[in-house]
């Protein structure tokens, strides 16, 4: 199996484990995973697709990120917030997810498996994870696997409520 495969495997699954739990939380988007706060999943949503935007179409592609709009409330350095006025709607987020997803394959099933090893247009201080094209595709993965702790426990901190 290439690793191009690979990739495609795992960008498959690590949607599945983290979109469903996402569309479980619709009527709660909101839920801190903790008293204390956290990643509630409306911004994991958002943030989920901007990244996905700077790891696919500016570091793999170097073209603009799309949501370059969304950057203050889900780009880097933002910090989840329970006002609802502060978001676009989580139908239009969860839409925008699906259709980032949608170019990302794309991207990927328009590379060969060489075309992984190629330099990234990452930043400099971004290359030690970020280097490649295979890497931004890796990281992309563990971005999204590592955010569905987040909304698990916001799931539960809503249940508690309940």
């Amino acid at each position: 199996m290439e690793s191009k495969e690979v990739i495609r495997m795992a960008l498959e699954r690590s949607h599945a484990m983290v979109i469903g739990l996402i569309e479980d939380m619709r009527d709660a988007p909101l839920t801190f995973p903790t008293p204390n706060g956290g990643c509630h999943p409306l911004w994991v949503l958002g943030t989920l697709a901007w990244n996905e935007c700077m790891f696919i179409e500016e570091w793999v592609e170097g073209r603009p990120n799309p949501l370059t709009g969304w950057e203050p409330v889900f780009g880097i350095g933002s910090e989840p917030v329970a006002d609802a006025d502060r978001y676009p709607a989580f139908n239009e987020v969860l839409a925008k997810v699906h259709e980032v997803r949608r170019h990302t394959n794309e991207v990927l099933e328009s590379l060969l498996e060489e075309d992984l090893d190629r330099p990234s247009h990452a930043p400099a201080d971004r290359q030690a994870h970020f280097g490649t094209a295979r890497e931004c595709f890796l990281m992309l993965v563990l971005k999204w696997t590592m955010h569905r702790g987040n909304v698990a426990d916001a799931k539960r901190a809503a249940a508690g409520a309940g």
